[in-house]
Formats: structure tokens, sequence, C-alpha cells
């Protein structure tokens, strides 16, 4: 199972960025984490704080991997153009966000991508990767 985990805008910060809020563990550490965790799944890791390079890694993996976990950060509410393209790609999405969205500033309650993923992982701090990793692995469970 080859699956992508794609990180928007600031989340390169993550261990030294609002750890109130993030937690203080930085992704790259994670992320080898997550590959020992679940050792029979091919993990990619791309972070962009750029929104056209965020579109452009959908479009690339977007045809041939068996799924897509996006955090978009701020894009999530202001990105139609991530909108189209998780709906110009055959991939499935899971997105998912480190903090709870919707216990924060009102304008994070609205996402305009979720209408385009098959399900939303919010608040569960970086375990939600491995939330989104297990449902693709094991989808009827």
């Amino acid at each position: 199972m080859k699956l992508q985990i794609i990180n928007g805008p600031n989340l390169n910060l993550l261990g030294v960025r609002e750890e109130s809020i993030y937690g203080n563990r930085d992704f790259d550490n994670y992320f080898e984490s997550l590959r020992q965790r679940f050792p029979q799944a091919e993990l990619h890791y791309y972070q962009s704080n750029v929104e056209g390079e965020l579109i452009n890694k959908i479009h690339e993996v977007g045809f041939s991997f068996d799924g897509i976990i996006l955090n978009a950060g701020a894009y999530t509410h202001t990105s139609v153009a991530l909108h189209d393209a998780l709906g110009a790609v055959k991939t499935k999405t899971i997105e998912v966000h480190i903090s709870n969205i919707y216990a924060r500033e009102e304008y994070r309650h609205k996402s305009l991508i979720t209408s385009k993923c098959i399900g939303l992982i919010s608040g569960f701090g970086l375990e939600g990767y491995a939330m989104a990793v297990r449902y693709f692995l094991h989808p009827n469970t």
C-alpha cells in the first residue's frame, strides 16, 4: 500500500511552533516512527508552504498512490484550488488536523477540502496521521 502524507504551510515548524497547540515533536522524527509502526505501508512524506507545490504533489501522486493523507494547514480554510485538485484525481484522501479545528477560531471551522475527502480526523495530535494510515490499511475494521 503506497501512501503519501502531504503537509501544508507552517507544518515544517512542528516541534518549535505553538507547542501548546501542536506539541513539541518535529514531524520528521514522527514520520520515522510511523514507518516503523506500519512496515506494510510504503509511506512518503512531502511538505510545502506554497499552495501550487501542494497541488503539483496531489497531481503527481493522485493517479498512482493508494491514498493521500493531507494536512493542508491554513489552506484548508481558503483554497478552492486544493479542493479542485483533490476532485480531479482518483486517489482517495483523508484530511488530518493536529488540533481540533472546531475548538479554535471561528474561521477555522470551515474546510473547503472536506467535501473531496473520504474522512476527516481532527484534534488527536500527531496520532491523527497514524489513524489515517490505519484506515487505509484496514478500511473495513
